[in-house]
Order: structure tokens, then sequence, then C-alpha cells
């Protein structure tokens, strides 16, 4: 969970410190050392911060029993989503703008839902996945009408349930549907 920018910038600032620090103590090696790498790995901490997207952060820890579930029950896709949003991301505008987008939900980039939280929860006796949308310009009617959508979507063997907390928020649980396995011999 450490920022690649961040780690550029520091890293950039640090040797080009040192570079300036050897061009007045006059020892050209370190010196172009420092200008050499330490410039260049500057700039490049700077272009990545500056297409940078933070993590989305998680509003509720896992009990010991979520994360069992998670363990036994989570589909790749819950996993590759928890993964993504969790980690920095580079070149990206918004978290899962894609999916958005495929699912009808982002007609325009200012009018696209923002991704601003995630938790893991039991429903039932399944895992669930619960992303936690700011929509104030996308109706929860329209979020409504896009469940089948989701379901297809983020499936297969996930069941999609939507739910508003508030006014301008929408949570779209990704629940685990685990198989069901019979012993009839």
């Amino acid at each position: 969970k450490i920022s690649l920018a961040s780690l550029g910038l520091w890293v950039g600032l640090a040797i080009t410190i040192v570079g300036f620090a050897a061009y007045f103590a006059d020892y050209a090696t370190l010196n172009l050392a420092g200008f050499f790498y330490g410039i260049p790995v500057l700039l490049i901490g700077l272009a990545l911060k500056s297409a940078e997207l933070k993590p989305v952060p998680v509003t509720q820890p896992p009990s010991d029993r979520v994360l069992n579930l998670r363990q036994q029950q989570a589909t790749e896709t819950q996993a590759q989503i928890r993964s993504d949003i969790t980690r920095y991301r580079y070149g990206q505008e918004a978290h899962l703008s894609d999916a958005l987008a495929h699912l009808g939900l982002s007609p325009t980039d200012q009018e696209r839902p923002v991704l601003e939280g995630l938790r893991e929860e039991v429903m039932g006796e399944a895992y669930a996945l619960v992303l936690e949308f700011e929509s104030s310009l996308i109706a929860f009617k329209t979020w409504q009408d896009k469940r089948e959508k989701m379901e297809r979507f983020f499936g297969p063997g996930v069941r999609v349930e939507l739910s508003q907390p508030d006014e301008d928020y929408v949570d779209v649980a990704l629940i685990a549907m685990p198989t069901v396995t019979s012993d009839n011999a």
C-alpha cells in the first residue's frame, strides 16, 4: 500500500539534493549521479503523483467471521475488485469507471458516481463486498433498473443487492452465492 508517486518524489528529491550538495562540494562523480538520476526520478514521481488515484477507504474493518467467509466463498471477481480499489492506481480518473460506463451508470465524467468506500459483511450466510457510491446525479431507480445487468457483469456466482442509505448514496452489495453440494450417494 505504498504510493509509487510518493516513493519516486522522495527518492528523486534525496538524490537531487545529494547531487546539489556534491556540486557545491566539488565531487564531480556524485554531482553527475545526482543530476542524471535524481532529477529524472523526481520528474517521474511528479508525473505519477498527477495521475495518482488513491485507494478507496475501508469504512468498516472486517470481522474474523467475514475474513473466514471471504476465504471460503469470495469469487474471483470480488477478490479482483477488492484488490483493485484498495491500492494506488495510475492513469485512471475514477475507480471502476470502465465498469460503470459498461453498465450505463456513467453517461459523462461529471455524472459518474464516485466510489467513496467499501466494507465487507455477512449477508445471510454469504460473504458480501459492499461498494459505497456517492451518486447525486444518477437516480436510485436507474441503479435498480441496472441490477440484473450488474449480476451478469460481476457474475457468475454473485447476487447484487442495492440499498440507499442516504439520498445521494447507493450501496451495491456483491454477494457470493456459495455452491451447495448435495450428497445423494
